[in-house]
């Protein structure tokens, strides 16, 4: 008898039904609404009016919106650069957070000017 290193049927179904599960998973921790990712996110930003839609990227960085709250993780730029860019994407800018701080209402009126 040969032993080779092939899996049997059951063996091969067991490998597929692991993969999906895991893809499963994290495709949800990927695609997380903003109200479960606003604990961890690094920028969260207030909107004057609802944003008009759920995912955007402005300046550089993927945004998660419901109604007036949008959520982002870290990125490379200054944090008014990162306002700035939310603002040219969806308007004035009631309030912005820069890792739970946040920013100076001078600076603020930077971003929305």
């Amino acid at each position: 008898m040969t032993n080779t290193l092939s899996l049997n049927r059951t063996g091969k179904l067991a490998v597929l039904a692991t993969a999906m599960v895991y893809t499963g998973l994290s495709f949800g921790v990927a695609t997380a609404t903003p109200a479960n990712a606003a604990a961890s996110a690094y920028y969260t930003a207030t909107l004057s009016a609802p944003a008009g839609e759920n995912r955007a990227v402005a300046g550089g960085v993927a945004w998660a919106c419901e109604g007036t709250t949008c959520v982002a993780n870290k990125a490379p730029a200054r944090p008014l650069r990162i306002c700035r860019g939310l603002n040219r994407k969806f308007g004035e800018i009631a309030t912005f957070k820069v890792d739970g701080e946040e920013l100076a209402a001078e600076e603020l009126a930077k971003c929305n000017g």
